[in-house]
């Protein structure tokens, strides 16, 4: 893609929003602007790109179908986590969190055949686009930071003709991981912070799936149900810390995890309780993507 065509690929980069106003295939990130992006706004991107690109070009559907799952009904009580300030991540930033290709693979394929997809970062309520612009648009990990998710939804669902894809956690199930077992913390504030499927599909309207994700064994996407058979791994905090659920604990949270875990490991305690999952080649936890069409 040559210089001039730059602008017709990647609009631009406007309050936490990436637009790709161009053929999603055609997407070239070693061309895109430099300027940090918000924390996960992106991380699947290229991926997700990738993936489409690869779709088009065999003519099938990328992966196999997985069953939809019904959302559930259930309403928690919202706390402010994650309304603070975003912080920025540059490609390659943390070895512990980059794009998994089985992960974005997914995405590309509930993106249909979309060739204008908006991206939908940090900022959501006041998208400054026509409605109908959009072939289809996407949210990556980031509808739980927005301060008005039922409005940011609505605006996705204006400026859109074709589906909206949001890639989150199902907060009714965030808690069956292990990990609850040794940092309940963690897990409830993640179970709090994120909109449920219900309230998601509410506001989109329309017909929608909620799919679970399958998380590969050796996924890299650096959350922590990537961890299911590596519980080894969040006993580094550069690990932990690509999780973001982690900034809102102390350290004695912290410390009781490190403490109990490597115990647990050193004694045999955990794989007499979890040991398959070591050899299991996915998990399905509450990685989900919810789908919805006009």
């Amino acid at each position: 893609m040559g210089e001039g065509d730059r602008g017709s690929a990647v609009r631009g980069r406007l309050r936490g929003i990436e637009v790709f106003a161009g053929p999603l295939a055609e997407f070239d990130p070693e061309r895109a602007p430099a300027d940090p992006v918000p924390l996960l706004l992106s991380w699947l991107s290229d991926a997700v790109a990738d993936g489409v690109r690869d779709h088009r070009r065999a003519g099938t559907s990328p992966v196999p179908a997985h069953k939809a799952r019904q959302h559930r009904m259930t309403t928690p009580t919202r706390t402010p986590y994650g309304g603070g300030a975003i912080g920025s991540l540059r490609a390659g930033h943390s070895p512990h969190r980059r794009p998994d290709e089985r992960i974005a693979r997914l995405v590309a394929e509930a993106l249909d055949d979309a060739r204008t997809v908006l991206d939908v970062g940090a900022v959501a309520a006041d998208l400054p686009f026509g409605d109908g612009e959009f072939d289809a648009s996407m949210t990556l990990f980031g509808v739980h930071r927005w301060s008005d998710v039922p409005a940011g939804l609505r605006e996705m669902r204006r400026v859109t003709r074709g589906p909206v894809v949001i890639l989150t956690c199902d907060p009714a199930v965030v808690r069956d991981f292990w990990l609850y077992r040794y940092a309940p913390e963690v897990l409830d504030i993640e179970a709090l912070r994120h909109p449920t499927v219900e309230e998601l599909a509410s506001a989109l309207g329309g017909s929608g799936t909620v799919r679970t994700v399958p998380i590969p064994l050796d996924c890299t996407g650096g959350f922590d149900e990537a961890y299911y058979g590596r519980p080894e791994t969040l006993l580094d905090p550069a690990a932990r810390q690509a999780g973001s659920a982690w900034s809102f604990v102390d350290d004695r949270v912290r410390e009781h995890f490190d403490t109990t875990l490597r115990a647990d490991l050193e004694s045999g305690a955990w794989d007499e309780e979890f040991g398959h999952l070591r050899s299991r080649p996915t998990y399905e936890g509450s990685l989900v993507i919810v789908r919805a069409t006009p």
